[in-house]
């Protein structure tokens, strides 16, 4: 019988995302979500929203909600692309700005969805090894690529690259450069927009998942040139954001002033929590994002504490793999979560 299904879908490993268990009192700390609820505003929008409106199509092109983005990133609205979840910007960018049977580049460690959707396009995937310490390398001038991935903070070590560092490589570089921004707003106020808004060859791409608690909404966007922009509007679907998720988006992008007391509390908890693992003889990598990258003391093989955390009910993140397989990935929640889990280690 003829295959029914394409080859290089049949041959692909699927991405894993983290595990969302549904078990009582287990301290979830895998996902990088957000241990605080999302800004009252977007409550109101949930109570006020009239589901007559639902059964019309919602705004294809986000107008109202790209127009607020671009005013919080000091830019023109044909600036900015909205999508279903900063994944999608990914997804449509890997189409968008390589040949086919072209090349994807990133980091290595990095986001493990890259590798995934470079596949599913049937794209080959170049890596570029980190240091030991998972600090800035140059990648090689020759890298012969349409679009470099660049999780900045990193995902999942939580390294943030120098914007100089960065502003090199995207002068140099042929393709585009894809700055995936999912953790900046834990990042203490350093961010790579103003390479989006000044070099032509440079999209920066953002989500309300992290730092705005609307990880069940599933909204993101992207930053850079019209070009660019309306590249991505070429490919995506017709009505790719849904009339509630543009109604939400807008109400947490109004206030920004929740966002940032929240990644704010965030940040302390993760500097504290930080100190108290490195008092144990845990390696932690410095962080600029809502999670920890700890390599544990010696005689405490990570795949051991994340099985015995996770009898303790506490579910942390463990990425089998030469240069990660070493290491748990540590979401920050509450202060009572952290201590609980410190309590537990």
């Amino acid at each position: 019988m003829k295959k029914l299904i394409r080859s290089s879908v049949a041959g692909l490993t699927a991405y894993t995302p983290g595990e969302q268990p549904r078990v009582a009192g287990l301290v979830k700390l895998n996902t990088n979500e957000n241990p605080y609820p999302p800004s009252p505003a977007v409550t109101q929008v949930l109570r006020d929203f009239a589901a007559e409106s639902l059964r019309l199509y919602p705004d294809p092109m986000c107008n109202a909600l790209r127009g607020r983005i671009a005013e919080l990133a000091g830019c023109a609205r044909e600036q900015v692309f909205v999508g279903n979840g900063s994944d999608e910007v990914l997804r449509l960018a890997m189409r968008a700005f390589t040949q086919p049977g072209g090349t994807v580049a990133a980091f290595e460690p990095t986001y493990s969805l890259y590798p995934v959707l470079a596949a599913a396009d049937e794209l080959k995937y170049r890596t570029v090894p980190l240091p030991e310490d998972f600090s800035w390398v140059m990648p090689p001038a020759d890298l012969d690529a349409g679009l470099f991935c660049l999780a900045n903070p990193n995902a999942p070590t939580g390294v943030f690259y120098p914007l100089e560092s960065i502003r090199g490589f995207c002068r140099a570089f042929a393709g585009v450069v894809l700055i995936d921004e999912a953790y900046v707003d834990f990042a203490g106020g350093r961010d790579c927009l103003e390479l989006a808004k000044t070099l032509p060859n440079v999209l920066v791409c953002r989500t309300l998942s992290k730092s705005y608690s609307l990880a069940g909404l599933r909204l993101g966007w992207a930053i850079g040139s019209p070009e660019l922009i309306g590249a991505l509007y070429k490919l995506k679907d017709s009505y790719n954001v849904d009339g509630l998720a543009q109604a939400v988006a807008l109400a947490a992008l109004g206030d920004v002033g929740w966002m940032q007391t929240n990644a704010r509390r965030i940040v302390a908890t993760r500097e504290r929590v930080a100190a108290k693992l490195a008092e144990r003889g845990f390696r932690v990598t410095p962080s600029a994002a809502n999670f920890l990258w700890v390599l544990p003391p010696a005689g405490m093989p990570a795949a051991d504490l994340f099985a015995q955390l996770r009898e303790k009910k506490f579910l942390v993140r463990y990425f089998p793999g030469p240069r990660t397989g070493d290491f748990l990935r540590i979401t920050v929640g509450s202060d009572e979560q952290m201590d609980a889990l410190l309590a537990a280690i």
